[in-house]
């Protein structure tokens, strides 16, 4: 699919959803629809840690999720984009302060009404805060949705909103639905950190930062520009201590220069959503660090429970590295046990584990919806099921 075919298909995308306004207000013989007793949603933007999908409709993208066993403990089982065997961090937050899951923004059966009730995700494996990150992992240029793109396609969603609801109430509900930036790791381990990008010669340590934090500032006073008032900027964990860095060293050890890159961008990033917070009107912006307690569930797997932190459950044999789950994989035992469900993400049970630790150290309650969400998926299982069939374990 050439750059041009998706540019065109992302067009007919949001013409398709703006038909859809049209022909409402045409049965409804008023035109739009003024007005809107709208729920708490959220909008979330970020890369394979929160896809739910939209990698799974860029054919060529090579981070996918769309195979067995991704997904075999989500629902009916089976791959649907998430890049785990469960839930993101930002599903189960979401489950426990009452807001409803956003859809892939790709999803087909998107609609302003489901927008309405349950917000969207234009979360995109392989993209970054940068748009040239990732052009190479992913293998072309327009394969996964930079932060840039994601807040394009935001906004022709809120131009969408407004036709169908009006100004005045399409503000009140983007200004009152909650909003999710997970972004950075791919900048560094898909971009600065690889010999092939150009960035990894022109700038040093100090000047990629400055680059890097100085285009995610840029980027979120456009999604206030956009609405956004409530806002949380998730922080990096170790990446040097994932399965991939860990298996490139001699030692096996974590990658003690990207963990260092981390710790420079999470103090870098809080910074920033602090300034913002003091400087931009009516806004309450968070910066959610869970760094310290990843490292610690790493460093001290046994301590919470988990019994491997060093490699993933879901590996092609002795293979390594695998860099995706397959069908040909072997998987773990016990998949609670593991951190790691693949050489990049997290299991569901460590997602669970960060999420909780974020929703108690920031005190999240719960939102008060007047109508309450019955269609969100299923939670992943509390224990391994037999949900989809499971290969021979390791």
């Amino acid at each position: 699919m050439c750059e041009c075919n998706l540019v065109h298909k992302l067009n007919m995308k949001l013409n398709n959803l703006a038909l859809v306004v049209v022909l409402a207000g045409t049965i409804l013989g008023n035109g739009i629809i003024r007005g809107c007793d709208c729920k708490i949603v959220q909008f979330i933007f970020g890369d394979s840690l929160s896809d739910v999908g939209n990698n799974k409709r860029l054919n060529r993208s090579l981070a996918q999720a769309s195979l067995p066993w991704y997904g075999i403990d989500f629902g009916n089982g089976l791959p649907n984009g998430r890049f785990t065997n469960g839930r993101t961090v930002a599903d189960i937050i979401g489950d426990n302060t009452g807001l409803p899951r956003p859809p892939a923004f790709l999803d087909p059966s998107l609609t302003p009404e489901i927008i309405l009730e349950n917000g969207a995700n234009y979360a995109s494996g392989g993209g970054g805060i940068l748009n040239e990150t990732g052009q190479y992992f992913v293998s072309s240029n327009i394969q996964r949705f930079s932060l840039y793109k994601q807040i394009e396609l935001f906004q022709g969603t809120r131009e969408l909103i407004e036709a169908k609801i009006g100004n005045s109430a399409a503000q009140k509900f983007f200004q009152e639905a909650r909003y999710v930036v997970a972004l950075g790791s791919n900048d560094f381990i898909n971009n600065y950190l690889m010999p092939v990008y150009s960035d990894s010669w022109t700038y040093n340590d100090d000047t990629f930062m400055d680059y890097l934090i100085g285009t995610l500032r840029d980027q979120l006073k456009l999604l206030h520009g956009l609405g956004a008032r409530e806002l949380m900027v998730f922080g990096l964990g170790p990446m040097g201590c994932i399965p991939l860095q860990r298996v490139l060293t001699t030692s096996g050890n974590c990658r003690e220069k990207a963990n260092k890159l981390a710790l420079s961008f999470n103090k870098a990033t809080s910074k920033v959503v602090d300034e913002l917070g003091q400087q931009l009107p009516g806004v309450k912006y968070v910066f959610g660090d869970a760094y310290d307690v990843v490292y610690d569930v790493i460093s001290n797997p046994m301590k919470y429970g988990f019994q491997n932190a060093d490699s993933p459950c879901c590996s092609f044999w002795n293979i390594r590295p695998a860099l995706t789950c397959v069908p040909a994989s072997k998987l773990c035992k016990d998949r609670s046990k593991y951190v790691f469900w693949d050489e990049y993400h997290p299991t569901d049970s460590a997602n669970e584990l960060i999420a909780n630790e974020l929703i108690k150290k920031f005190g999240f309650t719960r939102v008060d919806q007047t109508i309450h969400n019955n269609n969100a998926p299923s939670p992943a299982p509390a224990s391994v099921s037999d949900l989809a069939p499971v290969p021979s374990p390791q």
